[in-house]
């Protein structure tokens, strides 16, 4: 995030949805507090199902994140990808972006792709919500997913 234009994302109402929250283990202090403001934030909003699986790297998100858009209203993928000297972390972007990306036009699920694809780990941690951080990515992306699931909603009612 290019640091302007942010929404200044607000609870909103999701009572009753349902919750799926999937985070990597790779860099797990910070996915651990990025999964806390997600349930922070969906607990803010009204959500009292929660469902929160792990997993060990970012690469295996889409797979989980399938399993729960198939049980959930919205679901959450949290994850910290930082640049080494190979290209293995455009493929892992790569990967993930498109994975997730295909779960929600298939599934017909919203899914917040939470997963920072960051530079080095002062990036990572100005993303991750902690008290020092300038983004929260963990709240931010679940009430984004909550918003877009209620939007969904909104639109199936249409019929």
């Amino acid at each position: 995030m290019a640091g302007f234009g942010d929404p200044h994302t607000q609870p909103v109402d999701a009572a009753g949805l349902r919750l799926g929250i999937v985070g990597s283990r790779w860099h797990s202090d910070l996915v651990d507090h990025m999964v806390e403001r997600a349930k922070a934030a969906a607990e803010a909003c009204g959500v009292t199902e929660i469902h929160v699986v792990r997993v060990a790297g970012s690469v295996e998100l889409p797979v989980i994140a399938q399993a729960l858009a198939k049980r959930c209203d919205a679901v959450v993928a949290l994850g910290v990808v930082i640049k080494g000297e190979s290209q293995h972390f455009e493929y892992v972007c790569d990967a993930v972006t498109a994975g997730l990306t295909r779960i929600a036009l298939d599934e017909r699920t919203p899914v917040a792709q939470g997963v920072l694809t960051v530079h080095s780990l002062g990036q990572a941690r100005d993303r991750a919500g902690l008290a020092d951080s300038i983004e929260d990515k963990g709240w931010q992306s679940t009430i984004a997913v909550l918003d877009a699931a209620l939007a969904l909603r909104e639109v199936q009612k249409l019929g």
